[in-house]
């Protein structure tokens, strides 16, 4: 029997052909950031419908900067309360702890498995909340119309973190177009791949600029020359001195012309990935009995779905049988962030108070989904869960 693997390469060998044959010109083509980098950030543009992106090293790096330039805007405070689901990826989480900020565990819902909004709301006015990371979980699709209007009502800023949900729509609208910044990834397993790589975007160009500089160290490098001139101006700093004058305490999170080669390439596969991704998620929700989820695809709505979520209490028993069967299997994300080593340690189990991320902790569980699963995939699948 062969193994129905988790995630499936978007890699394919005509990519890897071109990438060789690029790579073989002469002179050898620059292969870190440089000319594809600004390529493939346009090309994000155009596809996502957004103003600005831009290209990192890792989707854990785009959170990471993300939040570091809203800091360095003014968007958000030093030590400032930053609300995100219990039910999310560690840098999620981790990044908010490593700039300084304190972060609010959201429990989820059983719907989407999103942030539980009344719990979010309860938060934002005990806490103070000055921010949200909303991650659409596995592709599903949050109330997004709710979530703006809550934001907006409590002046709190929204951070998307759509790393497992490119090309998942609200009402026709993609997903990553609504928060006042938003974070994809394209590593290895999800929709598209760059290898490792991730992008940072907003339609703000002060936070924008604020990204750019510090994905680079914090120089001006990356700026048009009118801001550059200005910037210069301001601080008393000549052309010589700006080649090493840094702006914001940057990083060097970039990636490379290399990767950027293939992106480029990836970004015209998506709308075909995402459509199959979404057939397979219909044929999971027709087929799967022994759940207690009821994920689904609302009016209006689009799955582009990372994988395809369970909830059983019969979980080790499930997982055995998949495995039996040479069918990969992951728990659900990483279950309760509350439940986490690295949390618990910190704060203990007093902020931890999470039911359904706790539940999904002890009984979830993820199947795959990708572009090249079959319908007998997904039915020899729910087989298995459903024994």
């Amino acid at each position: 029997m062969m193994t129905i693997k988790l995630v499936s390469d978007t890699i394919d060998r005509s990519d890897v052909d071109a990438l060789v044959a690029w790579l073989q010109q002469e002179p050898i083509p620059r292969l870190t950031k440089g000319e594809l980098t600004i390529q493939l950030e346009s090309k994000w543009n155009q596809w996502l419908g957004v103003r600005h992106t831009t290209y990192v090293n890792s989707g854990s790096s785009a959170i990471l900067l993300a939040l570091a330039a809203m800091q360095e805007a003014g968007m958000l405070k030093p030590g400032a309360r930053v609300a995100v689901p219990g039910l999310s990826w560690l840098t999620d989480v981790s990044s908010v702890m490593l700039l300084g900020m304190k972060p609010v565990l959201i429990d989820c819902n059983l719907t989407d498995l999103s942030m539980d909004l009344d719990h979010l709301e309860n938060e934002i006015k005990a806490r103070g909340v000055a921010a949200v990371i909303l991650v659409s979980v596995l592709g599903l699709v949050p109330n997004m119309d709710k979530i703006v209007k809550l934001c907006k009502k409590h002046g709190v800023k929204l951070i998307e973190d759509v790393c497992e949900s490119m090309g998942s729509k609200h009402q026709g609208r993609k997903l990553g177009t609504f928060g006042d910044v938003s974070v994809f990834s394209m590593y290895y397993g999800h929709h598209l791949s760059t290898i490792e790589g991730g992008l940072v975007c907003t339609n703000n160009e002060h936070l924008h600029r604020i990204v750019h500089s510090m994905r680079s160290h914090g120089w001006d490098r990356d700026w048009p020359k009118n801001i550059q001139e200005s910037m210069r101006s301001m601080h008393g700093v000549d052309d010589f001195q700006a080649m090493y004058t840094f702006y914001y305490p940057g990083m060097n999170v970039r990636a490379t012309d290399l990767q950027a080669f293939l992106g480029l390439r990836q970004v015209d596969k998506l709308d075909e990935f995402a459509q199959k991704r979404n057939q397979n998620f219909l044929w999971y929700t027709q087929h799967i009995q022994n759940s207690e989820l009821n994920v689904g695809q609302g009016t209006g709505d689009f799955v582009s779905s990372f994988a395809f979520p369970v909830l059983t209490a019969n979980r080790d028993k499930v997982v055995q049988v998949l495995q039996c069967k040479d069918i990969e299997v992951r728990p659900l994300i990483a279950g309760s962030m509350g439940r986490q080593p690295f949390w618990t340690k910190r704060y203990g189990t007093s902020r931890s108070s999470l039911p359904n991320c706790d539940k999904i902790h002890a009984y979830g569980l993820y199947v795959p989904n990708h572009q090249d699963l079959t319908e007998t995939d997904v039915k020899l699948i729910c087989e298995a869960i459903n024994q």
